[in-house]
């Protein structure tokens, strides 16, 4: 089941009937999404596997999944930004039940991603779910 603020996502892209619109409102997302500190970009928080300079930096709290993210790719940090609205402030042993394949699949991105970006977008949700599931222990 998806937060809140994902189905509001949801809801915007039904009212978008044209890509271009929502290729934007996922870039300006990207844009919206706060800062990561550069001191978290480093080799342990880089994700493998995405064609751009993508990093996650997955910190928990009080058993609640919270992360930053960024990129160097504008499309791509919006991209985070979705994953973001799905995840973020969700209990941490509800992370691994979330099928992020299905739920942005109800944006329609499968269809609209480039291969490349397909890849990127699921070695991050690889990554999420990876680490979720480790410290959920």
């Amino acid at each position: 089941m998806a937060q809140a603020v994902f189905e509001e996502v949801v809801e915007d892209f039904e009212f978008l009937e044209d890509w271009e619109d929502r290729y934007r409102m996922v870039i300006e997302m990207g844009k919206d999404m706060p800062e990561m500190d550069e001191a978290l970009k480093v080799p342990a928080t880089k994700v493998e596997g995405c064609a751009s300079q993508v990093w996650l930096h997955i910190a928990p709290e009080a058993g609640t999944f919270h992360f930053q993210g960024d990129s160097d790719a504008m499309i791509v940090k919006g991209l985070i930004a979705l994953l973001h609205r799905l995840y973020d402030g969700m209990p941490m042993d509800e992370v691994t039940g979330v099928d992020a394949k299905a739920e942005l699949g109800r944006l329609g991105l499968n269809d609209h991603l480039s291969a490349q970006r397909s890849n990127g977008l699921r070695a991050m949700i690889d990554r999420i779910q990876e680490t979720a599931k480790v410290l959920a222990g």
